[in-house]
């Protein structure tokens, strides 16, 4: 019975309880994706230039592209010409959503205020309940949307998290599947600088 009990059994068997937490637990998982952050994982490459890409959308698409609030306001993309668009696709049950989450609450807390930066959180399980219940327990003031129209694949192809940065022209500058650091230096500096980008002339 001793020998059942060693160390290295006993170890072994947090090892193994940890894994499981990690892979069944989301918050765990994020917890554990959050702590990869802090050591200067997951930050938001900004040096590819999408705008030169091929598959990029032409601003003159956008409009149609259309979000709504809990309130049923609609958002349309094509009205949103002139402006840096960090635009957010999340679910609650989504660990490397939940990971990425307080970088984004800090980017958005820096540009808020800011009427030539607009955020757009999605939420694609379009539960604001939900999405309002988690916001509120994080002390977040984020502006959530769900999906009111066709979306474009180069915007969104299903995965979550998905982050795409629009320029001034409605142009993609920025596009991620997966969890990043939005509270990076170099991103904060990336919208600074899309920001500082002349407007398009109507």
């Amino acid at each position: 019975m001793g020998k059942i009990f060693n160390k290295s059994n006993v170890i072994n068997g947090l090892l193994g309880l940890l894994i499981l937490v990690v892979l069944f637990v989301p918050s765990a998982k994020a917890l554990m994706i959050q702590g990869l952050m802090k050591v200067g994982l997951f930050a938001p490459d900004t040096s590819i230039d999408h705008r030169k890409t091929t598959e990029n959308i032409q601003s003159e698409s956008l409009a149609g592209i259309q979000f709504k609030d809990a309130a049923g306001k609609v958002l349309d993309l094509g009205n949103l010409k002139g402006k840096v668009i960090f635009l957010n696709f999340w679910a609650t049950w989504c660990p490397p959503c939940l990971a990425e989450m307080p970088s984004v609450n800090k980017l958005y807390e820096q540009f808020k205020s800011d009427e030539e930066v607009v955020f757009i959180l999605v939420d694609a399980d379009s539960d604001f309940a939900k999405a309002k219940k988690y916001m509120d327990r994080k002390g977040y003031q984020m502006p959530v949307y769900a999906v009111a129209s066709r979306i474009p694949q180069q915007l969104f192809a299903g995965s979550l998290p998905t982050t795409v940065v629009l320029d001034k022209h409605g142009r993609i500058s920025y596009h991620e599947v997966g969890a990043a650091d939005y509270a990076n230096k170099k991103f904060i500096d990336f919208i600074k600088k899309l920001k500082a980008d002349s407007a398009p002339k109507n």
